[in-house]
């Protein structure tokens, strides 16, 4: 088991798998009422996490902070926009799998995701990505089968709802966006 030290970046084998999954292929269009293709999920997941050096510009560039680092943060996936998926070191002297999900929106938007890489998989299992979860008021289930079968393969968690996740993460670190923003200049 890797402990978060503050330098653990090896990369769990749940994102490695969810890193597979291509998101923007046919299952996973969807078609509005108005006949428009959209994507159920903007989310493209990364291979690897980004380098320390490279969350801590990530950093910088998103609070306008020149002191402000990212050492506390794993990057491993992207919206559309270039908003960011990642691990939030939160919890010291946990593995990285037991910190919880977060979102920055490349507009300024930052949420809670899950509480815990293994109660992400459920989220994503569920019907939704980083950002639709970390951003959305009303979380209703679309659960979609191989993304289920990935979190049945590597949750450590009961399975839940998004909704009970997201709410559950929030209700545990209630001033995540907060203290973010406090970190803006």
């Amino acid at each position: 088991m890797n402990i978060t030290d503050g330098t653990d970046r090896a990369f769990p084998a749940a994102l490695a798998e969810v890193a597979g999954v291509d998101f923007y292929t046919d299952r996973y269009q969807i078609v509005d009422e108005d006949g428009d293709e959209d994507h159920r999920y903007d989310f493209e997941p990364d291979a690897d996490f980004k380098s320390a050096e490279w969350t801590t510009q990530l950093f910088r560039d998103w609070t306008g902070n020149a002191e402000a680092d990212g050492d506390a943060y794993r990057v491993f996936g992207q919206d559309g926009a270039g908003g960011r998926a990642m691990i939030w070191c939160a919890r010291p002297g946990h593995p990285l799998t037991d910190q919880p999900v977060v979102f920055l929106g490349s507009e300024g938007e930052c949420g809670m995701v899950a509480g815990s890489l293994s109660d992400f998989l459920w989220v994503l299992a569920d019907g939704y990505g980083p950002r639709e979860a970390a951003l959305a008021v009303d979380l209703t289930s679309a659960p979609d089968e191989l993304l289920t079968r990935i979190a049945e393969r590597h949750a450590t968690t009961p399975r839940r709802t998004a909704e009970e996740v997201v709410t559950a993460a929030r209700a545990e670190f209630p001033s995540f966006k907060e203290d973010v923003y406090a970190l803006c200049r």
